[in-house]
């Protein structure tokens, strides 16, 4: 093998993943909202999640895609765990499509044909001004590129004789007569490799290969696609390692589910792996120097279909042994990852700090967590009853340094989506998607003006602190005046976090109109009371400029919402 075959492998893997990628990443753009709405809501028992599950991943072709999926869902709070589980293993099972399309187009029928005349048909679909139409090119493009690459692999493998290279087949014997170690160590081998190309299809195309050219004995085939089911729950795990509690359990509930499948098989290896083989007529222990050469042939050729059927075998017996036990492994992964009594408050909640997941899903990350940044800044508008109500000096002091502590993260959370957004803008988006990224920008930059607002109320008590009292009717004109702005928030996120088609702009107007209209009122009183001398001139400078940031916020809050509403403008005057 020279150093050119090592490098049209690689180049062959790379295409084959490529095409997968391409063509998973086009149908999610294509019917990616559809697909969403069927993932959320499809999952009404551990049946129904295990069918949608199976579903979505024999659809978009990529297992990885629907757990990444799932454990965002789960992140945000969307899926409950138990769903979360019978989806994972449903995705199990639906990536056992992609290993019979490979053995039957892959290795039986030849598709280079066909593939060039995909990849002509997708090039009018490609230059679309229309996003769906874009998309579905992008899908023609990618299913064309699997293909080639699958062929491509499978051509170039057969034009170098690994049957006659004598260090590989020596590799494999010499690796294969260590009893139970060798199954052991090519369940390593394939998990690792799974790993690092973060692909259990690509794997799966070489192992395929290796035993149809029958450099690879059955059993250390079928060990890798063991491993290969291990490999695979590591993207998810490490996809999940920044995300929330519930997220990082349902990830490590599909480690869970696989590790258990491997554990069983190898207790039973050899006999269930000669059950498969003989479902297709083949000895697993038949000694090939003992047979002609057309009969090594059909075994070899019949050796892709038998690893198709393993890999079917395995995740639909195993999710038939545990769909029973789901509550089982939901207590399990919640013990082993306990939730966190002092888990930090102020941090991201949904938007994943490790791998990304695809551009039109990681809208729907961003979307949630500007809700959140939404719950927030109403949670640091509720602190600000307290502090005018505060009179102990240590106890004011405590409360506005937590007010400040909120504004800082307030304007961390702005730059963190803002910078989450500008990468998921890097990717292929759809219009839609597009214009999604500039409505989000501007809601966080509308809320954190909200913060700002919020941060200058305090100030404000700060330097009246101890110095200028407010009297009783400003005391409660201003607690009307906060009570007004409060049901505003409130109703912002209502918007934030339903469907903009629910929503009825008129509150939203009627809102700020009593607003603007108390507002007048308190600014033309005050100027009147300041005459009267109820109350030094300074009380009254803190007083309207108090009045003020909160009107301010009731303007932030329309901003909000109308970006909500896809520019929509609320207020004309």
């Amino acid at each position: 093998m020279t150093f050119f075959d090592v490098v049209m492998v690689l180049g062959c893997l790379a295409l084959l993943m490529f095409g997968m990628k391409t063509m998973s990443e086009g149908l999610q753009k294509f019917a990616g909202g559809t697909l969403r709405k069927i993932l959320s809501a499809m999952t009404t028992n551990r049946f129904a999640g295990v069918l949608t599950g199976a579903g979505v991943t024999a659809a978009i072709q990529s297992s990885t895609a629907t757990t990444l999926m799932t454990v965002s869902f789960v992140n945000a709070g969307l899926l409950t765990l138990i769903q979360a589980i019978s989806v994972i293993m449903g995705a199990n099972i639906g990536t056992t499509f992609t290993a019979w399309i490979m053995a039957l187009f892959g290795f039986t029928i030849d598709l280079s044909k066909l593939s060039w005349l995909l990849f002509a048909c997708a090039i009018p679909f490609i230059f679309s001004n229309k996003g769906s139409r874009k998309s579905f090119g992008e899908f023609l493009f990618g299913f064309s590129f699997m293909f080639l690459g699958l062929i491509t692999l499978r051509t170039h493998a057969a034009e170098m004789n690994l049957q006659d290279n004598m260090a590989v087949v020596n590799f494999f014997r010499v690796t294969g007569d260590w009893g139970f170690l060798s199954v052991l160590l090519y369940v390593v081998i394939g998990g690792l490799l799974t790993l690092c190309v973060q692909s259990s299809a690509a794997i799966m195309a070489i192992t395929m290969i290796l035993c149809s050219t029958g450099v690879l004995p059955i059993y250390q085939g079928i060990a890798l696609v063991m491993g290969e089911n291990i490999g695979t729950t590591l993207t998810s795990n490490i996809a999940a390692m920044s995300a929330n509690t519930s997220a990082r359990r349902a990830a490590l509930a599909h480690l869970v589910f696989n590790t258990f499948g491997v554990i069983w098989v190898l207790i039973v290896f050899k006999p269930f792996v000669r059950l498969i083989c003989r479902l297709w007529g083949v000895d697993a222990d038949a000694d090939t120097s003992l047979m002609d050469a057309q009969a090594v042939a059909d075994m070899n050729f019949k050796l892709t279909f038998i690893l198709a059927t393993f890999h079917t075998a395995f995740n639909v017996i195993n999710t038939g042994i545990l769909i029973g036990f789901i509550k089982k492994i939901e207590k399990l992964v919640c013990r082993l990852i306990p939730a966190k009594d002092d888990e930090e408050d102020f941090r991201l909640r949904y938007i994943p700090q490790g791998i990304m997941s695809t551009s039109e899903l990681s809208l729907f990350e961003a979307q949630k967590e500007t809700a959140h940044f939404g719950t927030r800044t109403l949670r640091m508008f509720s602190l600000i009853y307290d502090l005018l109500k505060i009179k102990d000096e240590k106890e004011f002091v405590k409360l506005y340094t937590r007010i400040e502590k909120y504004e800082n993260i307030s304007d961390n959370m702005e730059v963190e989506i803002a910078n989450y957004l500008t990468k998921v803008s890097e990717g292929r988006l759809s219009p839609e998607g597009k214009q999604k990224v500039q409505a989000i920008l501007r809601e966080v930059s509308e809320l954190e003006s909200i913060c700002d607002s919020i941060y200058n109320l305090a100030r404000t008590l700060n330097r009246k602190f101890g110095h200028n009292e407010f009297t009783e009717e400003q005391y409660d004109n201003l607690h009307h005046m906060m009570s007004l702005v409060d049901d505003d928030l409130k109703l912002m996120m209502q918007f934030l976090e339903k469907n903009s088609k629910e929503l009825d702009k008129t509150v939203i107007i009627n809102q700020e109109h009593e607003i603007n209209h108390f507002r007048t009122q308190l600014r033309d009183r005050n100027i009147q009371d300041v005459n009267d001398r109820k109350y030094p001139y300074q009380t009254g400078v803190y007083y309207i400029d108090m009045v003020g940031d909160l009107e301010k916020i009731g303007d932030y809050v329309v901003n909000v919402c109308e970006a909500r509403l896809g520019g929509q403008k609320i207020i004309t005057d």
